[in-house]
């Protein structure tokens, strides 16, 4: 390490500071629009030999935050600071990643242990991922849950191959979008399906075609676009509502990945599904820790760096101060597609 280096690493180590500054969730709130979110100051912790602390400079807020504070995670805990994704500086822990800008995420950070919607995040050194070239920090902020989902139904189904098929059904969701970008970078044929007619909102590395449900027989088309064969790999964000729709677009051999849920029941051909030798893979990626998450995010870094991925755009609107975070949870749960984050400074 260089003096400077090694100067740069005890001003950092000299300054750590003694508190966090953060939301804080008491209790669950019986609706979203009461979700209370004051701020706190409490002591922080020591570290442990393989953590670090990130100072945060953004947050997102994804849905299973207000979720997880509405009680419909029953293995959230209370008292917390919520927040899953995070991007920041690390200012505490080992001396090779002091002063690098980092992003990260985890199924256990806001749900489980205190997560990053705060001035400070402690984390194990493994979760977290330098920032790629190019990617602004708020933006790094808002890659992590919806990235890792994509990227996890698709390593579980097979990751797609150049000539095969992905059927994505909720095109233009987060996890849409994240999907449509993984499997083009990979080289398959993207087709996604809307509830209405809209062009695709998102990135891809080669043409994305688009089916509005609202007026086209999917399953018809996509065997229309595949010369019959139908879809190698059916990614399904929205759940129930195009689970019908999906399962008779997928061809012989093919994949399909859940990730959500209105209504639990569905009717389920178990002839079809033999017979067409097909998988079904199940997602749930509050189950991954921040280290599992981080591997995931460290496997995706390259497609940022080399333009492949693009991060979501974050739009001035929809960066909040944490004394906005009620405003901000408001926003996620309702109309607003904006990737929305919290920005601790601020």
């Amino acid at each position: 390490m260089s003096p400077a280096s090694e100067a740069l690493v005890r001003e950092a180590q000299a300054a750590r500071p003694q508190t966090v500054r953060g939301l804080r969730l008491h209790a669950k709130a019986a609706t979203y629009a009461e979700i209370a979110l004051p701020i706190e100051e409490r002591p922080l912790r020591p570290l442990a030999a393989d953590e670090v602390l990130v100072e945060i400079q953004a947050a997102a807020v994804n849905p299973s935050d207000a979720k997880a504070a509405t009680g419909l995670m029953p293995y959230a805990v209370f008292p917390r600071t919520p927040g899953r994704d995070f991007a920041g500086t690390v200012v505490a822990g080992p001396t090779s990643l002091i002063g690098k800008q980092v992003f990260g995420s985890s199924g256990d950070l806001g749900i489980r242990q205190d997560g990053a919607q705060a001035s400070h995040l402690i984390v194990e050194a493994q979760a977290v991922v330098e920032v790629p070239a190019g990617v602004r920090v708020e933006e790094a902020a808002g890659i992590g849950v919806p990235f890792v989902t994509a990227w996890e139904g698709l390593r579980r189904a097979g990751l797609p191959k150049a000539g095969e098929t992905v059927l994505i059904l909720g095109l233009n969701g987060k996890v849409g979008q994240a999907a449509a970008q993984i499997a083009s970078w990979r080289g398959a044929k993207v087709i996604g399906v809307t509830r209405r007619e809209e062009p695709y909102a998102g990135h891809a590395s080669a043409p994305v075609e688009v089916i509005s449900a609202a007026d086209t027989d999917v399953p018809a088309r996509v065997r229309e676009l595949t010369g019959g064969k139908g879809a190698d790999i059916v990614f399904n964000t929205v759940g129930d509502p195009f689970y019908e729709i999906g399962q008779k677009s997928m061809a012989v051999g093919g994949r399909a990945i859940f990730i959500a849920v209105i209504d639990r029941f569905v009717t389920f051909d178990i002839l079809a599904f033999y017979k067409g030798r097909h998988t079904y893979v199940g997602i749930d990626t509050i189950a991954l820790s921040s280290i599992e998450t981080g591997a995931i995010l460290r496997d995706l870094a390259p497609g940022f760096a080399e333009g492949f991925l693009k991060p979501f755009p974050i739009k001035p609107s929809a960066i909040y101060p944490l004394t906005d975070a009620h405003a901000a949870y408001q926003a996620v749960m309702g109309s607003s597609r904006d990737r929305v984050v919290l920005v601790p400074g601020a």
